[in-house]
Parts: structure tokens; sequence; C-alpha cells
């Protein structure tokens, strides 16, 4: 059965940095592009950023660039988010998901590209 389960949350003050962690079990991730998403309360699940199957070309939300890294270990079957310079806004609980295959460019920060999801883990910048 496939699962994905994240970690790394938490608090931290502003500026600080976070690493979360998607490890993946029941299926092998080599064969998926995946995605972090974060939903915070009244909002609507937007994408952050994501890594496609065939090449990791990665994509990232204007709102993260040059502060979040994503990446990829095949051989551990997990996925990371590298969070840096974190800020108030982005407090919200991240998830992964993945979707088999490559997406088209336009579609990997949509949250609709994506048929299987973690359960979250809350990131919360405040000081």
């Amino acid at each position: 059965q496939l699962q994905l389960v994240e970690s790394g949350g938490g608090l931290v003050q502003p500026g600080g940095s976070l690493r979360l962690s998607c490890a993946a079990s029941g299926f092998t991730l080599a064969y998926y592009s995946i995605g972090w998403f974060r939903q915070a309360p009244g909002k609507e699940r937007e994408g952050v950023s994501c890594i496609s199957s065939s090449d990791s070309s990665t994509y990232y939300a204007d709102s993260v660039k040059g502060r979040f890294t994503i990446s990829r270990d095949n051989a551990k079957n997990a996925v990371y988010l590298q969070m840096n310079s974190l800020k108030p806004e982005d407090t919200a609980v991240y998830y992964c998901a993945v979707e088999p295959g490559d997406l088209g460019s336009s579609d990997y920060l949509s949250p609709f590209g994506y048929e299987y999801w973690g359960q979250g883990t809350q990131v919360t910048v405040s000081s």
C-alpha cells in the first residue's frame, strides 16, 4: 500500500531553518514526481516546490525561491524540503504528494496534479 509520511515540522523563530522529510513506502519513489504543498488556516492549498520524476527538474513558488530547496534520495525512498530564512507567512501545514511519471511543466505546482498525499506536518514560524 502506497504511504507517505512527513516529518520535521515544528516551531521555529523567524529567520530560522527546518528540514522536512517525506518517507515513502509501498512504492518506488524514483518513478514519481513529488511535490511539497502547504495550507494555512482559511487559505487554499498551494504548491511550494516540486521535483520531476524523469530528470529531477525542480520548481518553486515565487514566495520561496532562494529560501527553500527540494531534493530527493531515491536510495532512501525519501524527499526533503530544506527551508531557510523562514518567515511568519510560511506558517502552515506542509504536505508531500506524489504522482506517477512527469507532469506538464505548468502543472507541477498545482495540487490537482497529484493523486497521493501524506497526512501533513505543522510548521509554525513565530517569535
